[in-house]
């Protein structure tokens, strides 16, 4: 069962240069374990809220943009402190608020504590060079410079973890923030931003709103091309991705999306059969499915494909699905009930007379579903049954549509050539998985792959701090979360000649090149 936590009916709809603002338009945050649990009733920012926010975010800048690296290095490490001594109580409102086993929730808040382990030593770590100059009597010099205001907008299945990875390193750099968060993990950001407001950051430094993506999210695009954010983060649909970039264009900005996946799980005749069908069970219905690395297609090689789907289905079979803060649950609840509608949507559209459905036909559990092993209260709930497609072809709408929720694709193949268009032909980037013990066949993948990210032996989810997270094509622009890469997400880089001399030197024009003696010859 959930522990209780306080009711907060506050009606904030923004939190704005150190204080918070309210809202007439409110939105309430229920457990989807219960919808009878409501943990929190929020405002909804309007665009007048949102622009209010960035030119908080704007007016802050110049001042926190000049206090030493190391000094806003040192208020984020008092962020992670923060979050390290609430770590049991962040993950049990995350799990309560959004249905993430509390197991999962733990390991979201341990993601960020990493973070700002990893980012802390940034602070002292934003080189720049020392270039020699063809001149004399001069220097080159090249800077790291902050952007400026950074406007973010996440998605809920991991309300904490995934606005670290931006506000953190970006922070660091010397950049104001302002934040939306999914209107469907509203207690999470509260405390998050509480958080953020405790460590020490100066007012207007990090700034949130609340609201919906039709209402709040769309003003805070509108303001891009008004100029009021200098760098844009999205993490979210792919759809909403395009439109965020379309915008973004035509302000010359580059944003950072990271957008859905498709993500593709080969197995070889010589992989561990038992250690693929636990990695596939895990990447297909850890978080219930809604992780954007989450498995899309499994991709089995024809020799041992009748083996492996019938581990996979017993496997499937037996996993544990009800209260969230059960330690043996392998899922709860999905996200919201826009989340069930929409996973049962697919099931309804996408799959097709061809299709085999080895565990049952149906996806609400407590409404016309049962679940073997289930725990909790169904018909309070939005728990939705796990679901596995065979004889899936390329050709069919279900191969190349990210469906977020239990459910995942099997194709066969007999040539690994076969197998790599299966795993890329969709268009999506992001993750993907290999299981084998072949050098050759390893390294073919590798090559192949267009996946921004890949495992070897192991899920298609899962990230760790120091390595660089994002996606290709469908999956995003390019733009890389995490590590030292991600520092060039939220700087640019400023040149600077120093001339010395005197006089008027100009470059490439009376720089003394020697000339070497042409007509000489070896005789």
């Amino acid at each position: 069962m959930a522990p209780s936590t306080r009711l907060i009916d506050s009606s904030y709809a923004a939190f704005i240069n150190g204080k918070w603002h309210k809202s007439n338009r409110n939105i309430e945050s229920r457990s989807p374990a219960n919808l009878d649990d409501i943990l929190g009733v929020f405002g909804e920012a309007d665009k007048t809220l949102v622009a209010e926010a960035a030119n908080a975010a704007r007016n802050a800048f110049k001042s926190w943009s000049r206090t030493p690296a190391p000094v806003r290095a040192g208020i984020i490490q008092n962020f992670g402190r923060l979050v390290e001594a609430n770590k049991e109580v962040l993950a049990s409102i995350v799990t309560r608020e959004i249905g993430k086993p509390l197991k999962e929730a733990l390991g979201s808040v341990q993601e960020v504590i990493d973070t700002v382990n990893f980012f802390v030593s940034e602070g002292r770590r934003l080189y720049g060079q020392t270039v020699p100059s063809e001149m004399p009597n001069k220097e080159l010099f090249t800077y790291r410079r902050p952007i400026g205001v950074f406007g973010c907008l996440t998605a809920c299945n991991f309300p904490v973890a995934v606005p670290a990875w931006y506000f953190i390193p970006a922070l660091v750099a010397g950049n104001t923030c302002v934040w939306k968060p999914s209107e469907d993990s509203l207690v999470t950001s509260f405390w998050f931003t509480e958080l953020w407001a405790k460590a020490g950051l100066p007012s207007g430094v990090f700034n949130t709103v609340f609201g919906p993506g039709p209402t709040t999210g769309a003003s805070f695009v509108e303001l891009i091309e008004n100029g009021a954010f200098d760098k844009i983060g999205f993490t979210g649909s792919t759809a909403v991705g395009r439109r965020i970039g379309e915008v973004c264009g035509r302000s010359l900005q580059t944003p950072c999306l990271e957008l859905g996946g498709k993500n593709p799980m080969i197995v070889c005749p010589d992989a561990d059969i038992d250690l693929a069908v636990n990695g596939a069970i895990f990447s297909g219905f850890g978080t219930a499915g809604q992780r954007c690395t989450s498995l899309g297609n499994l991709i089995l090689h024809e020799k041992i494909y009748d083996q492996f789907v019938t581990k996979l289905v017993q496997k499937a079979n037996a996993i544990k699905i009800g209260d969230p803060f059960d330690k043996d649950t392998t899922y709860g609840p999905l996200i919201s009930k826009r989340f069930l509608d929409n996973h049962l949507d697919h099931l309804t559209t996408l799959i097709e007379s061809h299709h085999e459905l080895p565990l049952g036909k149906g996806g609400h559990i407590g409404h016309g579903v049962d679940w073997q092993h289930f725990t909790g209260n169904a018909k309070r709930g939005v728990y939705a049954r796990p679901n596995i497609v065979l004889n899936v072809g390329m050709n069919d709408r279900i191969y190349s549509t990210e469906t977020f929720g239990p459910l995942f694709n099997v194709l066969k193949y007999r040539e690994f050539d076969e197998a790599m268009a299966m795993a890329n032909n969709h268009g999506y980037g992001l993750s993907s998985s290999i299981y084998s013990n072949d050098p050759k066949t390893i390294y073919q993948f590798k090559q192949d792959i267009t996946a921004g990210m890949s495992s070897i032996n192991n899920t298609t989810t899962g990230a760790e701090a120091h390595l660089p997270f994002g996606g290709n094509g469908k999956s995003g622009n390019g733009g890389r979360q995490s590590g030292i890469w991600v520092i060039d997400q939220f700087t640019k880089w400023h040149a600077v000649n120093w001339d010395m001399s005197g006089r008027l030197q100009l470059a490439q024009m009376e720089t003394a090149y020697v000339e070497p003696d042409l007509k000489f010859r070896i005789s």
